[in-house]
């Protein structure tokens, strides 16, 4: 069977933009391309489901990079302000994969993924991308992507590295694993919010890498936790102390976080939720997959923050 023609072109941000952008690479479908009445490539159409705290930024920088931009969004509000940003908003999340060249899946947990994702496939023009920022299980991804195969089209795994703050400023990371074309295809446009957009491989390194950092990640917030404790047991306060890291060699991501938040608890309550699913998740991949992240676990189930169930 001859592979999928690829979709309309994916157009990169316009160079005027105040943040860089990744060179954009078209997946054209011959005659059939979409093309303005002064002969240039339209722009490309964008669906995307789950405009929560990390995906409104993300279809903001969309809509200002110049794409068309379907939303999916269950509260009448919330596709109200969609609206009123220039996307368009839609109630039934399969309209959000009709015409649109890729499709942009920003949703908190892998089970959400399930739930969506098969009807958004089936939806789908051949040809079309989609990818999925959902930090999940390695076999929904795969079993994704198999649906998607069959109908001739590319699911790529796309989980992030980052907050809202760095979607808004366009310095998100990305990490995007599948077919080569695909994630070439799919790198300009994610660009709009993302820099750098890092290919890790086929269908599944993406996740892998990510399972690799959050679960990193979750020891380093553990080991600031106890640090901090350790500075306030020898008389120091803690946010000069968190200040101080951040200039020294034992800086990390997670103390420059928690400095951010000004204080542990703060920083931990703020975290737990989203981390400790992470966590989950990765204790659960690496199950499958043979695994052992065993002294990195202990660090986390070890910490004095509240990080495992």
């Amino acid at each position: 069977m001859p592979a999928p023609t690829r979709c309309a072109a994916l157009r990169r941000p316009p160079s005027s933009l105040p943040y860089p952008t990744a060179p954009f690479v078209p997946r054209l479908l011959g005659a059939a391309a979409r093309t303005r009445n002064d002969g240039a490539p339209d722009m490309s159409t964008i669906g995307f489901v789950g405009p929560g705290q990390m995906g409104m930024p993300m279809v903001e920088r969309l809509v200002t990079a110049g794409h068309s931009v379907v939303v999916h969004a269950r509260r009448e509000e919330v596709r109200e302000h969609l609206d009123e940003l220039g996307a368009r908003a839609v109630a039934d999340p399969r309209e959000v994969a009709d015409g649109a060249d890729l499709v942009l899946i920003c949703l908190f947990s892998d089970p959400q993924l399930q739930e969506v994702a098969p009807s958004l496939i089936d939806a789908a023009r051949k040809g079309s991308i989609i990818a999925s920022h959902v930090t999940g299980s390695i076999a929904t991804i795969q079993e994704l992507a198999e649906r998607g195969r069959s109908r001739g089209i590319d699911v790529l795994d796309a989980p992030v590295s980052g907050t809202d703050t760095k979607i808004r400023a366009g310095e998100l990371t990305v990490m995007l694993g599948g077919d080569s074309d695909a994630v070439a295809a799919a790198t300009g446009p994610i660009s709009a919010y993302s820099n750098p957009v890092l290919p890790t491989g086929p269908l599944g390194s993406a996740l892998k890498m990510k399972l690799v950092n959050n679960l990193l990640f979750a020891a380093n917030v553990q080991l600031v936790a106890e640090a901090a404790a350790l500075g306030e047991s020898l008389g120091l306060e803690t946010s000069t102390l968190l200040t101080t890291l951040g200039h020294c060699s034992g800086g990390s991501a997670a103390s420059s976080y928690a400095s951010a938040a000004g204080d542990i608890a703060t920083f931990g309550a703020g975290i737990a939720h989203y981390l400790g699913k992470d966590v989950a998740v990765c204790q659960q991949v690496a199950a499958e997959l043979g695994a052992n992240p065993e002294l990195l676990l202990s660090v986390v189930d070890r910490g004095p923050l509240p990080l495992t169930s």
